[in-house]
Parts: C-alpha cells; structure tokens; sequence
C-alpha cells in the first residue's frame, strides 16, 4: 500500500495507543487544513486502535504492521510507504497546539540546507516544565554525550520563554521531527537495529555528516506525555541507553577520533557501573554490562552499519551543535546544570 500525501505527512506510530489517540488526535486532525496529511501507523497493537481509528477518524490514514520490532523498525517499514515532500515523525503521546505546524513548515520551506527540526518540547504532566527527551533542541559534548538546551542530564528547567528563538543544534527529537524526505532516505533513514532510543540521533548525526542543517523552531509548542512505551529509569531504557550510544559513536564519528573516545567512553561506562554498584544497585550494574556485550556480540553488524553511514559524509560535515567540552565536567564538577552556564552562544537559523 503506497500513501500519497499533501505537501507533509504527519506520520504517528502507535501501539495500543487508543488513549492518546481518544485525547490528542481530535486536535492534530483539526489542524491538518494547514497543509499536511495524518497517518496513524497501527505496530501491532493488541487493542482495538485500527478500528477506532477507522470509525472516528475517516479523514486518516491508516496504516497496519503486523508484527512489532520496535519503534524504528515501524518508522523503517511505514515510510517505504509514504510519499511526501515531508515526514514529521510524531509519538503518539504527544499533544500539538493550535498553529504548532506552520513556523516548522515556513522554515524548512525557507532554507533548503535544513534537513529536519523539531519544536520547543514541554511534559505534558508539568506543562512549563522543559520535556526530557527534546526539550528546546539537542547537542554532543566532545566526549559523544547527548544532552539539550532545557534539560542537561537530569535537571529540567522550567520554561521562562528563555529558548524562543530560531537554532540550529545537533539532533532533534524523534518524538516529533520534522525531516525532508528526500534527505531522510538518501542518509538511510532511521536503522531499525536501534530497536529505540538514540535512532533519531543518529539519523541527525548522519544528515549533519552529510553537510545538512538540523534546526529548533522556538515559536511551535508541543507537549509530551513521556515514558509511555519504554519508562525513564527503567532497566530497558538503560540498556538501550547505555548499547546505543556505542552504536553512534562507531557508526559516526571519525577514525581519528574513535581510536582514542571509544576506550574512554568504555572507561566511563565502568565507573557509571560502579558508581551504580556502590550504591546497591544491582540491576542497574548488570544492564550496563548486558549492554556491552550485546554490543561486543554484534561487532560485525555494527561495522557494516558503519560502512553504510561513511558513504553519505560529506567532504566538509556540518560540526555545529557540538560542545567542544564535556558536559559530565561541567555538571558534576563546575556544577553548571543549564544550557546559559555553558557560555557557549547556539547558532541562530
């Protein structure tokens, strides 16, 4: 089955989602006379989403994968069958406000150097609270962690409309991205071996390898529910935290670099894991170590990942949005725990 859709389609992933779809959809459909089309992408839920989607929802497409690999894996297979100019990859549980998607059009229309972007995200539970995974825009430190403006590590800021402007960063959030097509599939899209979290990261690390802007629209709001399929501080989320940030590092960053980060990085995960034994937990201790031999076993897999992603790295890769510090010295030692005390300007779009 092939989709063709208006000018963007905005593409949301749903397992057993019907509640959020019962709270959030009614709006996003509404807005949708803006100029994008809405595709509810069915991954194997065991509720009775199709059918509710189908009888409230006429104007939708629907779209049906009968067996669940995983996030990734259900953006990977859906949108093979998507035509548009634009995907936006938006979560189920996400809640879009009243003109959310024009600002985000206008820019990627207004700069074709823009590959993807996101909106300024806010919890959905504490709503001028920053979002966890998103929050106004994410960055890499020098060492290859991830953070964003709004949220470094676990300190959340609350928006004081500080983050309004127009940026351009490192990766956007995957929960609701706005991404060029043509661009999504000429990088490879996002790698389904991810399984989730981080493979929305990488898609933006190989897009600015390729030479290509990722942007933050500071005038679009949503707000995210949050650890609605895997839970923040779970055991699956550290693994998956803790495997695919390795997964990264090999597949994108240089030769020159890896030889010496990549031990480093190993040397930090054992101190993360003692750090974590020394206070007891033992299932946290374990999973760290799970996820480097899941990593270790794959080896293989993951070099030819690397070999794909080293075809679409352009002569000059676009290195804005990386902090050239480490945000671990800066939080734990210099004990600047928001994006102003970096002293460190982002770029405007």
């Amino acid at each position: 089955m092939i989709i063709t859709a208006q000018d963007t389609a905005v593409v949301i992933l749903s397992y057993n989602g019907k509640k959020w779809h019962e709270l959030f959809l009614p709006l996003i459909v509404s807005e949708a006379t803006t100029g994008y089309t809405v595709v509810v992408v069915d991954n194997a839920s065991t509720d009775d989403t199709a059918d509710y989607i189908r009888t409230n929802f006429p104007s939708v497409e629907l779209l049906q994968i009968p067996v669940n690999k995983g996030f990734a894996h259900g953006y990977a297979v859906a949108l093979q069958q998507i035509q548009s100019k634009y995907y936006v990859l938006l979560s189920a549980d996400f809640e879009v406000t009243q003109g959310w998607f024009n600002p985000l059009h206008l820019a990627m229309e207004n700069d074709i150097q823009l590959a993807a972007c996101q909106p300024k995200i806010r919890y959905w539970r504490e709503r001028e609270k920053f979002e966890y995974a998103g929050a106004a825009g994410g960055f890499k430190d020098n060492l290859g962690y991830m953070f964003c403006r709004g949220r470094i590590l676990d300190e959340i800021e609350t928006d004081h409309h500080q983050y309004n402007d127009n940026i351009e960063i490192f990766w956007a959030s995957g929960g609701c991205l706005f991404v060029r097509s043509e661009l999504y599939h000429l990088v490879g899209g996002l790698d389904s071996d991810f399984y989730a979290h981080m493979e929305e990261i990488d898609l933006c690390w190989r897009l600015k390898n390729a030479g290509f802007k990722i942007g933050y629209i500071g005038n679009s709001l949503v707000y995210h529910v949050g650890g609605s399929v895997i839970s923040y501080g779970s055991p699956q989320k550290l693994f998956y935290n803790f495997r695919n940030s390795l997964i990264l590092l090999l597949k994108n960053e240089t030769s020159t670099r890896l030889l010496w980060l990549f031990p480093f990085r190993l040397i930090l995960d054992g101190i993360a894991g003692f750090h974590f034994l020394s206070q007891g937990k033992w299932i946290e201790c374990k999973t760290i170590i799970k996820a480097h031999f899941n990593f270790y076993g794959s080896l293989g897999k993951w070099f030819a990942h690397r070999r794909l992603a080293q075809k679409t790295v352009a002569a000059i890769p676009n290195k804005t949005g990386i902090y050239k510090g480490s945000i671990i010295w800066q939080y734990f030692i210099k004990k600047q725990k928001t994006f102003d005390k970096l002293d460190w300007p982002p770029k405007s779009l």
